[in-house]
């Protein structure tokens, strides 16, 4: 795989998403779950795009069935708009995310946020690095010194709300403060590069937090669910991530 060529067309599809009118075509799906016609320009031009240079690879996206998918094998993991009701807001804290899984491993990721243009990128083994410079977790010892981003999941507010929100007061008390910026792959990239020191949510889907697990890690952090367990390319989990400290802080004592 030609890391540069992958980026270029994240970049691309990046436009997409500065599309007000396109992103007001809205259908939902369900519960506070929504898509745009933003959502599947980004999909099926990073699809089509992917097909071309590596008709070998799976492709597995947000706004598709996949069913017909092998996750152990090799494919392409993406979230066309990572945050899209911030999307429909114009909050503009919405992201590009795409990984690469093989082998029940993710062996590479990009997260582009085309507001700020940012673009993380790893690959498994080279480390990870934002625009070109090499990012590293923070060096956070303890709640007190953290800043921590959460995600609510919006889709399960009845099963999971009151849970949610006992998790995030417990750490709300001992951190220096919380953030919700409404999209993983942001928050999981943030924390890669430093500026969080930590994130937990108790519901994603691969495509969401795929291409970030990697960046953490490549990053020098950790990423595992609440239990601690290494998430293995799961279709979904809870995911907690920081560096080593913090990550291990969140899971013994907050989120177990």
């Amino acid at each position: 795989m030609d890391l540069k060529q992958v980026k270029d067309i994240i970049l691309e599809a990046g436009n997409f998403l500065k599309n007000r009118e396109a992103a007001a075509h809205i259908t939902v799906k369900g519960a506070a779950d929504y898509v745009t016609e933003t959502d599947k320009q980004v999909q099926d031009f990073i699809q089509k795009s992917l097909e071309k240079l590596y008709p070998e690879i799976q492709f597995l996206g947000e706004e598709k069935n996949n069913d017909e998918v092998d996750i152990s094998g090799k494919a392409w993991v993406l979230d066309p708009v990572d945050g899209t009701t911030n999307l429909i807001h114009d909050y503009k804290r919405s992201s590009i995310s795409l990984a690469l899984a093989n082998g029940g491993k993710i062996a590479a990721g990009i997260v582009y946020q085309p507001y700020t243009e940012e673009l993380f990128y790893a690959e498994r083994g080279k480390g990870a690095y934002l625009n070109g410079k090499r990012i590293y977790v923070s060096s956070a010892k303890t709640m007190e010194e953290c800043l921590v981003s959460v995600g609510t999941d919006p889709y399960n507010k009845k099963e999971l709300g009151e849970q949610v929100f006992r998790d995030i007061y417990r750490v709300f008390m001992d951190c220096q403060d919380i953030r919700r910026s409404g999209s993983a792959a942001i928050d999981l990239a943030e924390t890669a590069a430093g500026r969080l020191d930590g994130f937990f949510e108790a519901k994603l889907n691969i495509w969401d937090y795929a291409a970030g697990q990697l960046l953490v890690e490549e990053a020098g952090g950790k990423v595992t669910d609440y239990a601690g367990n290494a998430l293995e390319c799961a279709m979904n989990s809870s995911v907690v991530c920081g560096n080593p400290a913090i990550h291990a802080l969140l899971v013994e004592k907050y989120l177990r």
